[in-house]
């Protein structure tokens, strides 16, 4: 590993050249700080130094502060851990400085990186150079004068609408609206800035100080209607994350009382936000995306992945279509493989649609969307897989029909081909039973729909080789997914831990609770939507096949509600044919459904589970803890099973493939929060009034009773070595 440091080099112009090396994006690590200070005060000591140009080594300027630090903060409450960089370093070392400073910027400089470069008093970049202050989506604010520059150098409605979406634009754009002063190519990069540092000097170049200038943040009155406006749009958008009204908090007192006053307030806040819930959670779950990289046994013995170039996808259905999207967009070539020609050509012209609608988003141009679809092909039979690196199964949920199509693939594909299986609910080893080459196959569980969600599930068997778990892993990030590397069993990690939620959800309902207030109560929550409008948009008969998988997977801890073959014998199906919980209409909100109320009423009669026949009192707490305790349970029982390496693989997945919201850290993460013990105590005491569905697992009991963090690492348990 290269270490941290801050190099100069005092040229025969007289130009300091201060360059931070911290690869791989050379983040502002308390080494980087401390050296720009240092670098500093001996460039202001030196005669020979007439100006100084700061730069970053390898083609990147800086990626931001180190955010290592806020996980030590975090463990330790202590802010001290926090460098003074703002004022010390930005305001009284390089704004005020006695000579000027130019910004050579290339690559990146997001976050402290391009508060670092506002600081200086003129900014020059390379073409296609990322800048932004993505800070807000960390759960803290621009800590190093970025509240209090960036709007004094773009105007401030660009500068609030960057900090709120943790944008970055291009230098191009950058030059455009003043923020970077020229765009020169890279080899051109550090001659220029020189000579600009130079005509600073020399008074042919304006010495700009940005934290003074107020020409572009328009009359008081102005700004505080922007302010008013940001502050309105952000808790109608964010009402749970308290860093984008801090924000704008921060911004207004640099309009009102000068920049100086704002910067003190911007540490003020950033030492608040930095210690809350909001900030925990997201650096948390920005830490558990990394760790997904690592798996022990095939990331860490010197494997090299091989090259996927042509994969064949069979079955051209929802799932089989999207993931052909996903790979086609990613200059994977594909094989479509259908059983007859009508099916195969529905199957391309969903793909052809999904395509068009990442065109009608801007998520993709119309060459590269052209270029696409030339790399898709449809078949009818096996003749093209000869050459096939990797093979897909996106067919139904049918065992023999899955053993057939892998008996047949073995037989023609190359003994290199990998062997995936896009099952969501089936144990990959009966899958791969009657084949001989059962290293090579593997679950590439992919989340629908399958080109817009990010979460993949690499699922293994205990005789998939490293190898091969390697491959779909590299597959998985060359197609703009987070691979997640878990165990088989039934549900695998998210489907596996997340069942409770709805029967949980159900559960209540049979106890005489409303379900659109459940909806509300889970929402309310963070999540995007509450369980039963979820029922509504993926449609009763998933329900009910789910419902069956797990109810044979896990007897004695299940909730079977006869409520969705209710709806379903009343010809509602959801949001399908319109007919569910809810109304759905074009052009306006879901809006509850009264006419489902009967058939509500049925349930609970059959189900016949309410005390004495009346209808429970619980408060909004209550049902949002009845329906996510049974689900840390389940999480419990799939960490002691060690379907996932680590907690916080959970976390992720709980955050990307069920929406959880991140800003609470994911499922363990929060449980962890709110109390091992309480959550054990709570399930305890239902599962005396209501059976066993709440029963606490022994994990939890054991860990609660032991004030042991479930997130905690477990000793490796003969179960735990049976999954990974």
């Amino acid at each position: 590993m290269s270490k941290a440091e801050v190099t100069m080099e005092v040229g025969n112009d007289g130009v300091a050249v201060i360059t931070m090396s911290n690869p791989p994006v050379n983040a502002l690590a308390l080494a980087i700080i401390a050296g720009l200070k240092e670098k500093y005060a001996e460039a202001m000591r030196r005669n020979d130094v007439k100006a100084i140009v700061v730069t970053g080594k390898g083609g990147r300027f800086s990626g931001g502060f180190d955010i290592n630090v806020f996980q030590k903060v975090h463990k330790t409450a202590d802010i001290s851990h926090l460098p003074d960089a703002s004022i010390d370093l930005l305001v009284n070392t390089v704004e005020d400085a006695k000579k000027p400073s130019v910004a050579a910027v290339e690559g990146l400089a997001l976050g402290g990186g391009l508060e670092v470069a506002m600081a200086c008093h003129a900014r020059i970049a390379a073409p296609k150079t990322q800048l932004g202050l993505p800070e807000l989506s960390l759960g803290v604010l621009p800590g190093f004068g970025g509240t209090q520059r960036l709007p004094r150098l773009v105007g401030l409605s660009k500068a609030v609408e960057m900090m709120r979406l943790s944008k970055s634009i291009s230098s191009e754009e950058g030059y455009k609206l003043g923020l970077v002063d020229a765009v020169v190519s890279s080899e051109e990069l550090l001659k220029v800035s020189r000579r600009w540092a130079l005509d600073i000097v020399d008074k042919r170049k304006p010495w700009v100080r940005s934290l003074h200038q107020t020409d572009k943040l328009g009359s008081v009155s102005e700004a505080l209607d922007i302010l008013k406006i940001s502050r309105q749009q952000a808790r109608k958008t964010v009402p749970h994350l308290p860093q984008h009204q801090a924000c704008l908090d921060v911004i207004e007192e640099g309009i009102l009382h000068g920049g100086y006053s704002g910067l003190l307030k911007e540490t003020k806040v950033f030492n608040e936000l930095v210690l809350s819930d909001t900030a925990k959670g997201l650096i948390h779950v920005f830490f558990a995306q990394r760790a997904t990289s690592k798996v022990p046994n095939v990331t860490d013995i010197g494997l090299k992945p091989r090259n996927v170039k042509k994969v064949a996808v069979i079955g051209g259905g929802l799932m089989g279509s999207g993931i052909a999207t996903a790979l086609i967009t990613s200059n994977i070539y594909v094989v479509l493989k259908e059983v007859n020609s009508e099916y195969l050509l529905k199957g391309i012209k969903t793909i052809e649609a999904n395509v068009r609608g990442l065109v009608t988003k801007g998520k993709l141009t119309q060459d590269k969307a052209h270029k696409a679809l030339s790399m898709l092909k449809g078949v009818l039979d096996y003749s093209e897989f000869k050459d096939i690196d990797m093979v897909i199964e996106a067919v139904i949920e049918n065992i023999p029909l899955k053993q057939k199509i892998f008996s047949e693939i073995e037989k023609i594909c190359s003994p290199h081909c990998i062997l995936a299986t896009n099952t969501s609910t089936i144990d990959l080893n009966l899958v791969g039973e009657k084949t001989s080459s059962q290293d090579r196959i593997i679950g590439a569980h992919f989340f629908s729909p399958a080109h817009v969600m990010p979460l993949l599930e690499v699922v293994r068997t205990e005789k998939t080789s490293a190898q091969v778990i390697l491959d779909l892993m590299t597959v998985g990030k060359a197609i703009k997914k987070i691979p997640v590397v878990v165990g088989s069993c039934t549900g695998f990690a998210v489907n596996r831990t997340f069942f409770p939620y709805a029967q949980g959800a159900h559960f209540l309902v049979n106890l005489g609770v409303d379900p659109f207030r459940i909806d509300w109560v889970i929402s309310n929550f963070g999540l995007p939507m509450g369980p039963f409008q979820l029922q509504d948009l993926s449609g009763y008969g998933v329900a009910v096949a789910v419902g069956k998988e797990f109810a044979t997977a896990f007897q004695g801890r299940t909730f079977e509600s006869p409520l969705v073959n209710l709806l379903l014998k009343n010809g509602r199906n959801g949001k399908q044919n319109g007919k569910g919980y809810y109304i759905y209409e074009k052009g306006s909100k879901p809006r509850p459904d009264p006419s489902v109320l009967p058939i509500i009423e049925e349930s609970r009669r059959l189900a016949n589970i309410m005390p004495g026949g009346k209808p429970i009192s619980v408060t909004n707490q209550e049902i949002l803890e009845m329906i996510l305790f049974p689900v840390v349970n389940e999480a419990c029982r799939v960490l002691d099973e060690g379907v996932v390496v680590r907690a916080s693989d959970l976390d992720i997945t709980s955050v990307l493939g069920m929406s959880f919201p991140s800003y609470r850290g994911g499922i363990v993460f929060w449980a962890d929060e709110v109390g091992p013990y309480y959550v054990y105590t709570c399930l305890k005491k239902w599962s005396a009034m209501y059976g066993s569905f709440f029963k606490p697992s022994s994990y939890l009991e054991q860990r609660a009773t032991k004030g042991i963090p479930l997130s905690a690492p477990a000793s490796a348990s003969p179960a735990s070595n049976s999954r990974l």
